[in-house]
């Protein structure tokens, strides 16, 4: 037995006990539900394929799918047809993209990248008794779940970790400016970091600008909120921003001459983000995140090298934790059995006990979000590429 299916196995002892293992792997039918005869199912996807998040719904898409070709398109020996909606860039078109869904009849929900998307459609989801595996929307704000379910984080973690690590390396005398869209994950993120950091702490007074919320934002959007924060003559900035918007911030904050530090969740240089931004510019950008496609374990030697022979580039976290949503439903769904429904998928997610993830061994807590560790990770040249290179372990968090 090779060291991954060993794992496999001690997961789901420990998930269903050994009448349930002996069930799930030794008998006739189980065998014939391993080559893929159970019921076929359908699994929806919400993800956006337009607009400014799209390249991070790509990373979603191409992490679930990733997992269906490496499992002979089988999620718990059912045949699977994924069906992909697209999430848009409201509320509304997110929440028409997962009624369509589940007018489809799927078996489980998954994708998501907007924290408002999601506060908006968990109303829907919880009364339709289908579960959601978020792979990447995650507001603080979601508490009291049944059927939503996260394999990303929680965003005020992307901050705490920072937080707590900044705290300890800054100098007494440093001065941070704190930069971030006026969102639902932004109060998140920076309220995580000064909670940590220490509210009252003279390092961070006053120091909260807001800028409007863009999507793809123009050439000078940030640069008047940028020179506002600069006005307190920080040694350092942190910041929170995604794609295109954190491709123009990091472009807009150097032209305005900050040549100092700069601190953020790993968003700010994921992705394509640094395909798309100056060397100079980005080198030495610290950022913390759950996710690092160099970390060294077996799960993300097959994962990222699977993930750069298919795509042509490395992994991001978007693509890893759908990768893990996929993963997670294809146990759930084993211990629910031959013919599952979304209440019994729903069910088995709570005993499936650890994940072995290319991010590292992690679990639900009660909250149905991740445990897990963050990492720290700085903006390195390999070759001619910029990389985000794993500098250390900052924190298990969840």
């Amino acid at each position: 037995m090779s060291q991954m299916n060993r794992r496999r196995a001690l997961q789901l002892l420990a998930a269903l006990g050994t009448a349930g293992l002996v069930a799930g792997c030794g008998t006739d039918d189980a065998d014939g539900e391993a080559a893929g005869t159970g019921s076929p199912i359908k699994i929806g996807l919400v993800a956006p394929t337009s607009g400014g998040f799209k390249a991070i719904g790509d990373e979603v898409t191409n992490g679930f799918q990733l997992f269906l070709d490496l499992n002979d398109k089988l999620l718990g020996g059912h045949p699977t047809t994924l069906l992909t909606a697209d999430e848009g860039e409201s509320v509304k078109t997110g929440k028409a993209a997962v009624e369509g869904l589940l007018k489809q009849g799927v078996l489980a929900l998954t994708g998501v990248v907007d924290a408002n998307v999601m506060s908006g459609i968990r109303d829907t989801v919880e009364q339709a008794r289908v579960p959601l595996i978020g792979s990447n929307a995650s507001p603080s704000s979601l508490q009291s779940v049944v059927y939503i379910w996260r394999t990303s984080y929680v965003l005020d973690e992307a901050g705490r970790a920072l937080g707590r690590y900044l705290r300890e390396q800054l100098e007494p005398s440093a001065r941070l400016a704190i930069i971030a869209p006026d969102s639902v994950g932004s109060q998140d993120v920076v309220r995580g970091f000064r909670q940590e950091f220490g509210e009252s702490d003279p390092r961070i007074k006053d120091a909260v600008v807001s800028t409007e919320v863009f999507t793809n934002p123009s050439k000078s959007a940030y640069r008047a909120d940028i020179r506002k924060a600069l006005g307190r003559n920080p040694t350092a900035v942190f910041c929170f921003f995604a794609g295109p918007a954190a491709v123009e911030f990091i472009k807009q904050l150097r032209i305005e001459g900050f040549t100092g530090k700069v601190y953020a969740p790993g968003f700010l240089t994921e992705g394509a983000v640094l395909s798309s931004v100056k060397a100079e510019d980005a080198l030495g950008i610290q950022t913390a995140l759950n996710y690092s496609s160099d970390l060294n374990n077996t799960a993300n030697r097959r994962f990222a090298s699977a993930y750069r022979k298919k795509h042509g580039t490395s992994p991001t976290t978007y693509a890893m934790a759908s990768y893990d949503a996929a993963q997670v439903l294809d146990q759930a769904i084993r211990i629910a059995g031959g013919s599952p429904t979304p209440q019994q998928v729903n069910l088995a997610l709570g005993k499936i006990g650890q994940i072995d993830s290319p991010r590292g061994l992690w679990q639900f807590n009660q909250p149905r979000t991740p445990q897990q560790r963050w990492y720290l990770r700085e903006v390195q040249l390999d070759g001619q590429v910029l990389s985000n290179v794993l500098v250390t372990e900052l924190a298990t968090l969840g």
